[in-house]
């Protein structure tokens, strides 16, 4: 939320606000889990993220309703990447393996840390506290099969 016009302020996980384009629907789920459809009026760069007017939200108390809410575009919407460029929503959930095939478990999320990327991968069988962190290098992450949903792995030594 931001100021009393019902403007919302969000943080983004692309690589360009640009994806948020006027008028382009957007599917918002709130906390509460409700979902409605928002065609966004306007927005502009703001910091750290982005500052945005939604059509039919009009001031403080209808931006209120948005708190900790999750935007959501259509993957038809998205730009095309470069080859071997994974958008993080395609990754997480992956099974990963080492070059043998022995499973370490799924990706559960992607942190961003300036140089590369890492992925945690848990593996719930394994305790709540097993975790690898995988960099997201070229000499580490092998193979991405988005069909078979599995991306193979070289880690590094005493990873």
């Amino acid at each position: 939320m931001h100021g009393v016009r019902g403007y919302v302020k969000v943080a983004f996980f692309a690589d360009a606000p640009d994806v948020f384009e006027s008028d382009l629907p957007f599917l918002i789920i709130d906390a509460g889990g409700i979902s409605r459809m928002f065609p966004i009026h306007w927005v502009k760069p703001h910091k750290r993220g982005l500052i945005m007017a939604l059509d039919g939200i009009q001031d403080r108390e209808g931006a209120e309703t948005l708190l900790q809410a999750e935007i959501y575009i259509e993957k038809s919407n998205l730009p095309e990447l470069e080859k071997d460029t994974y958008y993080w929503f395609e990754l997480i959930g992956l099974s990963v393996v080492d070059l043998d095939g022995v499973f370490l478990g799924q990706i559960e999320s992607v942190m961003e840390t300036g140089s590369n990327d890492v992925y945690s991968v848990k593996d719930e069988d394994r305790g709540a506290s097993y975790e690898v962190l995988v960099p997201a290098l070229a000499s580490v992450v092998r193979s991405v099969d988005l069909k078979q949903r599995v991306m193979t792995v070289d880690l590094p030594e005493g990873l």
